[in-house]
């Protein structure tokens, strides 16, 4: 899953997801029914369980979780954590933070509207392309990607952790990839009931996550992962030579 071909369908896959969300009107179909449903407002925008438990608690969650990734990280200098996860650790550690910066950072600087600032749902500016000029008293927009739901979707690196940190933990990789892809989908729905966030914001965060958690294992583990996909052909191999 780190090779180029893999990264780049990963890519084209956004790209062809994103021409139906935006190109042909899926974005618009789902904040519609979103709108609706709450009775022609965002009735979830300020309600206590979307903005402070799933939206301010969510990324309290996400920081406790990377605390404790630094402990358990921590704790293999002194031997109560095996020293063989203390390089995957160290890359949890760095790569949920990149993540979820360039997201950050490549939303200040979109210029694209959050739905609760458009016309169509109750706000004031009118909805424009995302490749049409910005008139300039409109103001800022930094709307896309989804930074909330990247908070989730950064913890795909805990796959490739998991593959890379031996035999103890390797099968829980598909563990960490399915903790890291409801985290990201819960953060984002509730950001999508709350006005904030369009689909394809979170798609483009969930691909910035994945790409990013994709080539820094490239970097930060190449002989672990070596290791990793050596071991599980060896038996392979083995079953092939008794079969002979």
């Amino acid at each position: 899953m780190t090779r180029t071909p893999a990264l780049i369908g990963v890519c084209v896959a956004a790209v062809a997801i994103t021409v139906l969300l935006v190109g042909l009107g899926g974005d618009a179909w789902w904040a519609d029914h979103l709108y609706a449903w709450q009775g022609g407002t965002w009735a979830a925008r300020d309600a206590w369980w979307s903005a402070e438990l799933l939206h301010v608690g969510g990324r309290r969650f996400s920081i406790g979780c990377w605390m404790l990734t630094a402990v358990a990280w921590g704790l293999t200098w002194r031997g109560h954590v095996p020293r063989t996860w203390r390089r995957p650790l160290g890359y949890v550690l760095a790569t949920v933070p990149i993540a979820t910066l360039l997201v950050a950072v490549i939303k200040t600087r979109s210029g694209i509207d959050c739905p609760w600032d458009l016309q169509r749902y109750g706000g004031t500016h009118p909805w424009l392309s995302p490749f049409d000029a910005r008139p300039a008293g409109l103001g800022p927009a930094a709307c896309f990607p989804a930074a909330h739901a990247a908070a989730g979707y950064a913890w795909v690196a805990l796959y490739f952790a998991c593959a890379a940190a031996g035999p103890s933990l390797r099968t829980l990789r598909w563990t960490g990839l399915a903790f890291a892809l409801a985290l990201g989908l819960v953060f984002g729905a509730v950001q999508q009931l709350r006005g904030g966030h369009f689909v394809s914001h979170d798609v483009w965060a969930l691909t910035l996550c994945w790409l990013v958690a994709a080539l820094s294992a490239r970097v930060w583990l190449p002989a672990q992962l070596r290791e990793s996909i050596s071991t599980r052909t060896v038996p392979i191999t083995a079953a092939h030579g008794a079969l002979r």
